[in-house]
């Protein structure tokens, strides 16, 4: 490809400073063994007995100590003689294929030989009922055909939507066990009716009608460790997911900023966030309903270096960005980032932004189209990923808003570094 000539000069970027903003240590000494305790006092009184097979629904994030937990709960079910199956609860996540549902899952360590259950995966599913105004409800068939169901996800606010729950156990159930059809219909349905009210009444109804007996709610600190882990009965997951989600909201990741000129992210993936890139920390959201996030910052060019490994492929997000690098285009499963975006009815997720042969160029295109900016004058942040914002990379210009915060550590200036390759190593 032929890019136009004036990107083959030069740029002198400002220096960089590492940061640290300092946030309370709050994570659980062993999550593992809290997730044991509260399992200890639920699972007596959920009915589930010896012999009895136990479906339990495993997402595709990035979830801390996902396969660890996911063990101990088919540890536990083998321990009172069930027999633990581990279903994917994903929606429409890697390319709406039942092996691609598999792989999702062993990138994020969920196996039978890591975790101890077979893993069954399946796009069928049974329409359990209707709610609102006829709106069909689904369920996964082979969850369904068990004796009982659980549900482990994390507790965050949603990439889409505000309301009492968002991104918790009542999506899991509507959306991914709802697999394609469920994601599908409830994406579709939520532009008429609202998406908090469709996800409560199709949420209640999946209680009802289903075998779901309890939801294992994980909330993570601003360090994305394991805050809070607790087993909750069907019938309380409404209320207490609502009051778990404003801790989630109070020990979310952010950046210190309302304005930036320019926000270079090193990775966005699924495993990440739902929207590949989180709204909640890039302010970015262009798409039918999504108008609640705009608030949280406003950012003048977003630059994408990296699609994650974990993510396989899977690219949503990346039209909410100006610029991606040539690895960006060249590892996207572009079928499957399709498949993602028109089941979740974002459309604007699967655009292709210019794309720039490395990270260099890429950075450069953002610091060069900003209008008449000294690079010094530009206010430039670098993050892993929209997960983890406790540490980043601040340019000069961000310095006086730094230091009038109290929580935060600021290291020594240093240039950007790219390497042979002209990606960045900072």
């Amino acid at each position: 490809m032929r890019y136009p000539k004036y990107i083959e000069d030069d740029l002198n970027f400002p220096d960089f400073y590492p940061v640290t903003m300092r946030y309370p240590e709050l994570a659980l000494e062993d999550p593992v063994q809290s997730l044991r305790n509260t399992l200890g006092k639920i699972v007596p009184g959920a009915g589930i007995r010896r012999g009895d097979s136990v479906a339990i629904g495993v997402g595709s994030r990035g979830i801390a100590n996902l396969s660890s937990f996911v063990s101990q709960i088919c540890r536990c079910m083998a321990d009172i003689g069930a027999k633990p199956f581990i279903i994917p609860s994903m929606g429409s996540h890697g390319g709406a294929t039942s092996d691609g549902q598999i792989k999702v899952l062993e990138k994020l360590g969920v196996t039978e030989k890591i975790c101890g259950a077979p893993v069954i995966s399946s796009m069928d599913v049974i329409e359990v009922g209707e709610t609102i105004d006829g709106v069909p409800i689904f369920f996964s068939k082979d969850a369904f055909e068990m004796d009982h169901t659980i549900c482990i996800n994390r507790i965050k606010p949603h990439t889409k939507f505000k309301g009492p729950v968002e991104s918790g156990i009542y999506k899991m159930l509507c959306i991914g066990m709802g697999k394609h059809r469920g994601a599908l219909i409830w994406h579709q349905m939520a532009l008429k009716h609202g998406f908090t009210h469709l996800l409560k009444s199709m949420g209640d109804q999946l209680i009802a009608r289903t075998n779901v007996r309890f939801g294992i709610a994980v909330v993570e600190d601003f360090y994305d460790k394991t805050l809070h882990v607790e087993a909750i009965a069907a019938q309380d997951l409404y209320m207490r997911e609502s009051e778990l989600m404003d801790m989630a909201r109070a020990y979310f990741p952010h950046l210190p900023f309302k304005e930036l000129d320019v926000l270079i992210i090193e990775q966005i993936g699924k495993e990440i966030s739902g929207a590949g890139m989180d709204p909640n920390v890039t302010g970015r959201t262009f798409d039918l309903m999504e108008d609640d996030f705009s608030s949280t910052i406003e950012v003048g060019r977003v630059v994408i270096l990296n699609l994650s490994e974990k993510t396989s492929g899977n690219g949503i997000g990346l039209g909410n960005a100006d610029i991606i690098t040539e690895k960006v285009f060249q590892a996207l499963d572009y079928e499957s980032t399709l498949m993602n975006a028109l089941t979740s009815i974002s459309l604007r997720k699967a655009f292709i932004p210019v794309r720039l042969p490395n990270d260099k160029k890429a950075i450069q295109a953002a610091f060069t189209t900003l209008g008449p900016l000294n690079p010094d004058d530009v206010r430039a942040v670098i993050i892993k990923d929209t997960l983890h914002t406790a540490n980043f990379f601040a340019s000069e210009a961000l310095l006086p808003v730094l230091q009038k915060i109290d929580n935060v550590q600021i290291g020594k200036s240093q240039p950007l570094l790219f390497n042979s390759n002209v990606d960045l190593t900072i």
